[in-house]
């Protein structure tokens, strides 16, 4: 994917809602996280290596991590590529001393990788803009009519990432993006 067409993240915070297990994702100095919901086992796998845990055992994606590092391969990057009907899609790129490669991968799969070989996580900047959640305080420039609709639907807003409600966050973001693009 063409560098000018993605975003480097970082891994901003993992969370446990009414909804499961999420992670956000935040770009340096950007006033939006995105979120991806993700398993159980997913969660509690990139929450390891977000924190240096170490098991006596190896996880799955140690192992997996260790079979790379055995046949001289890493993990050069990561890309959370697409957002299709609700799902995310991501690839993970590999090299070794001839080659490189990419594989799909499910974005968890890839952030618990990326994390272990402490590779870069990015973003298209398509998927950002069509899922990323606006954390940021300003208001935006809009008809003064629509002030109080914006104020309250951004207090909203604010109160449900808050509460960890991101399924209405989204609803709510959506609804302001709605109400800017009307201008």
């Amino acid at each position: 994917m063409d560098d000018s067409l993605i975003v480097q993240v970082k891994v901003e915070n993992i969370a446990l809602n009414n909804l499961g297990f999420v992670i956000f994702l935040k770009e340096e100095g950007a006033g939006t996280v995105l979120p991806i919901f993700i398993g159980a086992p997913e969660a509690h796998s990139i929450a390891a290596a977000y924190t240096n845990h170490k098991f006596p055992r190896p996880l799955s994606h140690d192992l997996f991590k260790n079979m790379l590092q055995l046949l001289d391969c890493t993990i050069t990057r990561i890309i959370i590529t697409d957002l299709v009907e609700s799902t995310f899609y991501a690839k993970i790129y590999l090299k070794n001393e001839k080659e490189n490669f990419q594989i799909d991968s499910r974005p968890s799969d890839a952030i618990a990788l990326a994390l272990r070989f402490k590779a870069p996580i990015f973003i298209s900047k398509a998927v950002l803009e069509i899922a990323s959640i606006n954390i940021d305080n300003q208001t935006p420039k809009i008809k003064d009519q629509q002030v109080d609709t914006v104020g309250q639907l951004k207090s909203e807003l604010e109160q449900a990432v808050t509460e960890e409600r991101y399924e209405d966050a989204a609803k709510i973001r959506d609804e302001l993006k709605k109400l800017q693009n009307d201008n």
